[in-house]
């Protein structure tokens, strides 16, 4: 139902861990958002973490057969006189990619936004959906006059 598109993804999250490197990102190179994808029923849905961002800073577009989801954590206006003493949590720009089967039905795409988590509902596809195939029997065979 979905394949990954960026084969280094996993690379780069490991080396980020081990070295400490903050993980934000910028508009010409977005940093990774982490999801989770899974199969419930007759909806394909993937969830996104995105702590700390604002509902309208997330953009959701599809085309074709690829989903992109984009979001920016920006700042919290602390207002004047506050200073910085340390900052841990990324800001910046967080993009994903993910290439849909044609199993989906990316014209009906849902999301919602909780806690954090961006859900992405996906419906299958009617014509991906099983269905019975009636079995005629020998019986009901026809001549067919050319």
């Amino acid at each position: 139902m979905l394949m990954r598109t960026d084969p280094f993804h996993t690379v780069d999250r490991l080396a980020q861990q081990f070295f400490g490197l903050n993980s934000a990102g910028t508009w010409s190179r977005p940093a990774s958002v982490p999801i989770d994808a899974y199969r419930a029923g007759d909806e394909f849905l993937v969830a996104c973490d995105l702590p700390g961002v604002d509902p309208d800073a997330i953009e959701i577009d599809v085309e074709r057969n690829v989903l992109t989801i984009r979001a920016e954590r920006r700042p919290p206006e602390l207002g004047e006189g506050a200073r910085l003493h340390l900052s841990e949590r990324p800001l910046g720009v967080f993009s994903r990619q993910l290439l849909l089967s044609d199993a989906l039905d990316t014209d009906h795409v849902q999301a919602s936004y909780d806690n954090g988590v961006l859900l992405l509902r996906i419906p299958i596809a009617e014509k991906a959906k099983p269905r019975k195939v009636a079995v005629t029997g020998a019986g009901d065979r026809r001549a067919i006059n050319a």
